[in-house]
């Protein structure tokens, strides 16, 4: 093969770290934006911009990191140039479809593991060929792969995932018993002292991650650093917390602002400064090893032991890299899913759980709470009661209704960035490998259980939630290695045709990521709608009501529409679709129920008088939704089992009482967004007609069933279809009911209404 197959292979790779910045940063945003953005310490641009500057920082302290792509993981004294790119070819093209697909889900992964883990599997798949090649045995692998450093990351795994949660729950649970939830106060009283440690620890953090890396610090610089660790954790608490006291004394700020963001800063720049090796480390490699056996006299077959050798990286370089980096964490979309989920899992209020309970999680909760409750009969009442009231997160009695409120407050954030960068500090010191995605992970979970964020209502979810994202840190160094093994020996063996097909391979899958993650963005910017702002107005809350009970009738009756068409049709696809569709009317109607929840304790707050019926808007709201989910899950149950399709006769009965409910649901739909009772009378009489032509169906079902010409499956889905189409019918006339009352239209039109009896 010729040399200048390589230079083109070299270029590619090249390109490849462009997209793996691209993929990586998408992903690692999490671990310093989470508490910025999740505790809204300052405006999102002014985060961006600092966590911006905090990745150029760090990008020029990442060149001793560059040595882990070259040497970390095999010997490439053992292997030629060919091989070499043959490696970090397969190496970039599972990095990229590896972490693509983690930022699909939102689901926060370590970037180092993954290129730890391609790096040996692609190095253990050319290392086998050679062995074999030389009729060697499998223990000749050792002489060319690194195991040990796989060994350390597997063991820091583990070790993070433990150290970094409890540390998390231990210094939380200490901090917020000094400050409580309604800390302003206290925080005035002694905040220096404690905002001093903060600081201490997070600029030393700075110093520690940054100097030992660093492409213009001398030697000298980076040894006094070193040498000089507790004088300088001194003299930086004592300095800032005489600021802070004067930040706080003369200008009354929140000295908690100032932490948070200088902690932003902080693991912005650690992020940069140990993470950008795992994206453009592996090209350099590759572009110093083409470079190294160019200049031999046989560049295809000289042995690669240059790449043993320290090498230092061009400033120039790291910061195009870090250009790049700020770029995507500005335009990423999926930046802020990620972040999203990690936020979501530890937000203090209730809300939207994205993930569903599972028996581990449901066990590990029933352990917790077992535990819990055995402490209570050791420790005295006194001690229980003090405790409880000083973490009652319900201190700040202000009741506000909406969602614009931060998920967490500023002491948590400070204590998450604060914990975070002291666990990595001390790790690096000690030289142990521990991942920073995984540490600031499960500071943040580990705060959220001291803070009580994961209530009776929530807990089951969030564990779960931790569980999968865990879960999905082992199941990283699987896939990564699994995948990197596969691809380089498609690459060793097929050469160019073999890199093209995968290539393509990792287009499509791609492309398919990228279209369902707008799909995904898309239900989430649809479930805004739903959310309240934040607003004391208790009339104003009770018309959002309405117009969110509009938008959901509005996705109820399109969906009925398509659904019904697709059961006439045996459109098996389509009714797949709406099923879809059931789970996300689901997160609405529940949405809209919390919502409700809110408005009727800010009514009781302002001692605001309206309809007892406004109440009753769950119970309605609940039946309409659960008469939806039945429709469209025995319709789809039933095509989907192959059982025999509606008679003619049935689907022209059904496709009256179909033209009856979209009426009625579109009168509602369009009463709640005008604010006002359109064509009520007529709402009555088209639900009269549809109870009148059920009846009349219902006698002719009957007939069918006594001449067997309906079997019991198809009489079944019958019944349930016309029954919940009149329940639903009902259930739109009471909310209409509702909506009047809580308006209080005019008394005569009120009385005009077609009675009901209530179930």
């Amino acid at each position: 093969m010729s040399i200048e197959i390589f230079f083109v292979a070299v270029v590619v790779l090249l390109l490849f770290a462009v997209l793996d910045l691209i993929v990586g940063v998408s992903n690692d945003a999490v671990n310093f934006l989470n508490s910025a953005i999740g505790s809204r310490v300052a405006p999102y641009v002014v985060i961006m911009v600092i966590a911006g500057l905090g990745i150029l920082t760090g990008v020029t302290f990442s060149s001793g990191m560059m040595e882990v792509a070259r040497k970390g993981i095999f010997h490439p004294q053992f292997f030629t140039m060919p091989e070499l790119i043959t490696i970090f070819m397969a190496v970039m093209l599972t990095d990229i479809l590896l972490l693509d697909l983690f930022n699909t889900y939102g689901l926060p992964t370590s970037t180092t593991v993954s290129i730890i883990f391609e790096l040996l599997g692609a190095a253990v798949a050319i290392s086998a060929i050679k062995v074999m090649q030389t009729n060697g045995g499998l223990m000749g692998l050792g002489e060319y792969i690194n195991t040990a450093k796989a060994l350390m990351i597997v063991f820091g795994i583990l070790l993070s995932i433990v150290v970094a949660f409890f540390c998390g729950a231990l210094v939380q649970f200490v901090t917020r018993l000094i400050f409580t939830f309604d800390y302003e106060k206290r925080l005035r009283r002694y905040g220096s002292l404690w905002g001093g440690v903060a600081m201490a620890t997070i600029t030393f953090f700075i110093l520690v991650k940054g100097a030992k890396g660093s492409s213009f610090m001398p030697p000298e610089a980076i040894q006094w650093v070193k040498t000089n660790s507790l004088f300088l954790l001194i003299s930086i608490f004592i300095i800032s917390a005489a600021c802070l006291q004067i930040l706080i004394s003369f200008f009354r700020i929140n000295i908690l602002k100032p932490i948070v963001l200088a902690g932003t800063f902080a693991l912005a720049m650690a992020f940069a400064a140990n993470d950008l090796v795992n994206f453009i480390g592996v090209p350099l490699a590759g572009l110093n090893a083409y470079t190294t056996a160019i200049a031999s006299s046989d560049p295809l077959n000289i042995a690669m032991s240059a790449l043993s050798k320290k090498v230092q990286s061009q400033t120039g370089l790291l910061l195009l890299a870090g250009t790049i980096m700020v770029i995507t964490l500005w335009l990423s979309k999926k930046a802020r899913t990620v972040t999203e989920t990690e936020i979501r899992l530890g937000q203090q209020e209730e809300g939207t759980e994205r993930f569903e309970s599972i028996w581990l999680s449901r066990t590990i909760v029933r352990m917790a709470d077992s535990f819990f409750g055995s402490l209570k009969t050791i420790v005295p009442q006194d001690i229980r009661k003090a405790i409880s009231q000083r973490l009652d997160p319900h201190t700040d009695k202000t009741v506000v209704v909406g969602y614009n409120q931060p998920s967490f407050d500023l002491v948590r954030a400070s204590v998450n960035l604060m914990v975070a960068s002291a666990v990595v500090s001390f790790a690096t010191s000690m030289k142990l490998p521990l991942s920073t995605t995984y540490v600031t992970f499960m500071v943040a979970m580990g705060t959220s259980f001291s803070d009580q964020a994961w209530g009776r209502e929530s807990a089951v979810y969030r564990v779960t939630g931790v569980l999968t994202v865990i879960g999905g840190w082992f199941m990283t160094a699987l896939i990564a290695f699994v995948v990197s093994f596969i691809f380089a020996n498609i690459i060793y063996y097929f050469k160019v045709p073999g890199v093209i097909a995968i290539m393509l391979f990792a287009g499509a899958l791609i492309w398919k990521n990228q279209k369902q993650h707008k799909g995904r963005v898309k239900e989430t910017e649809e479930a805004k709608i739903f959310n309240l702002k934040k607003i004391r107005d208790p009339h104003t809350s009770v018309s959002n009501t309405f117009d969110h009970l509009s938008y959901l009738l509005k996705a109820i009756r399109e969906s009925f529409d398509v659904s019904f068409d697709a059961l006439f049709d045996q459109d098996i696809d389509q009714l797949s679709k709406q099923r879809k569709k059931v789970k996300q009317i689901q997160i609405w109607t529940n949405i809209i129920m919390a919502n409700v929840f809110k408005v009727l304790r800010l009514l009781q707050k302002e001692d605001v008088k309206t309809s007892y019926k406004y109440a009753q808007t769950i119970r309605r709201l609940q039946k309409i939704s659960d008469g939806h989910r039945d429709i469209i899950l025995r319709s789809y149950k039933h095509i989907g089992n192959k059982h025999k399709g509606l008679l003619d006769i049935q689907i022209e009965e059904l496709k009256q009482i179909k033209i009856c409910i979209l009426d009625i649901i579109l009168k509602a739909e369009t009463s709640f967004r005008k604010k006002e009772i359109v064509n009520y009378q007529n709402i009555v009489d088209q639900y009269q007609y549809m109870r009148d032509l059920a009846d009349q169906f219902n006698q002719n079902q009957i007939e069918r069933i006594r001449n067997d010409t309906s079997k019991t499956r198809l009489s079944i889905l019958f019944y349930a279809i016309v029954g919940n189409c009149i329940m639903i019918g009902k259930q739109n006339i009471k909310l209409i009911e509702i909506f009047n009352e809580s308006f209080k239209y005019d008394e005569q039109l009120s009385k005009s209404y077609f009675k009901i009896d209530s179930p």
